[in-house]
């Protein structure tokens, strides 16, 4: 079926004029697609565009070292290739059952000449978000981006049926790792230093079976327009991106009920979900110096979709 077709074929890069109703085609993921959670990039049908293929790079991030967690698939991978052809070093931080995934990015990496890290861990870990940034330094040289980008999203329909233990990690991975990995970098982090959060149009637009997921995006949203007050004084910008309906590993792991799966995307106003690729744009932008004056802002990339 055409709507099937590998999405890494389908497009040309970021800087060349298209249409963006058919830059992707509209997929139809199928509904029996079921993999454990956290999901696999190299797995995932149809394959989503991390911009291996799709992304070119200007040298807009040249000789800078980032941190990025969730790195190994999905929007974190597609931030992390944006980077690196960008002109950065970067520092992956993934589940350790994200390994595949992680030696992905750290393959395409290493092709354009970029030192690759890649530091596992889980985030629900209070000593693995401590010591993640000083890893990070100590592995780049040291550090001038924080994208704080792992999350965790599990569909439950009721909230009765909403475990303490997910309701727990959920938060711990989503909101309660931010502020942990941010006090950490603090260290490190010099004026022109940016730190980037991810947080998602559920922020505004909660879905019911999203509870906690959605719960946990709002804060992010808060926390980075204070901490981009707080820290704006110190020559660190704070910002946002609240990506709409993206096709990753995290939507068949339990983040979307099975049955919604083929409609996935399909009510956007640009009638298709988006590809990770088409997020890395975003996070260049709000990490590059051109977004100097850029502080405590959400920027939205959802296809179209207008929020409350």
């Amino acid at each position: 079926m055409a709507d099937q077709q590998d999405a890494r074929t389908t497009a040309t890069d970021q800087l060349t004029v298209q249409d963006p109703v058919t830059r992707y085609p509209s997929i139809t993921p199928p509904a029996s697609q079921d993999q454990p959670e956290p999901g696999l990039d190299v797995e995932l049908e149809p394959t989503a565009d991390i911009g291996e293929r799709s992304y070119r790079g200007t040298g807009r991030l040249e000789c800078r070292r980032a941190l990025i967690t969730g790195a190994d698939s999905g929007i974190g991978a597609a931030v992390a290739i944006a980077f690196l052809r960008e002109g950065a070093d970067v520092a992956l931080n993934y589940l350790p059952d994200e390994q595949r995934d992680a030696e992905r990015v750290q393959r395409i990496g290493e092709a354009e000449g970029r030192t690759v890290v890649l530091l596992p861990g889980d985030l629900s870990e209070r000593s693995v978000c401590e010591q993640l940034p000083g890893q990070a330094a100590e592995a780049l040289g040291g550090l001038d981006i924080v994208v704080n980008n792992a999350g965790k999203q599990i569909s439950v329909d009721d909230i009765e049926d909403l475990s303490d233990e997910q309701l727990t990690t959920t938060f711990d991975v989503n909101i309660i790792a931010m502020f942990r990995i941010v006090k950490a970098a603090l260290a490190h982090l010099e004026p022109g230093a940016s730190i980037i959060n991810t947080t998602s149009v559920q922020a505004y637009d909660p879905s019911p079976n999203l509870l906690d997921y959605a719960a946990t995006k709002a804060a992010i949203n808060n926390f980075s327009k204070g901490l981009g007050q707080q820290l704006a004084p110190r020559g660190i910008r704070v910002n946002a991106v609240a990506p709409g309906p993206i096709w990753t590993p995290l939507q068949v792991s339990d983040g979307q009920p099975k049955e919604k799966l083929p409609e996935f995307g399909k009510s956007t106003p640009l009638g298709r979900a988006g590809q990770p690729t088409e997020l890395a744009p975003a996070y260049v932008f709000l990490t590059s110096p051109e977004s100097s004056y850029v502080v405590g802002e959400t920027l939205v990339v959802n296809g179209g979709t207008p929020m409350p």
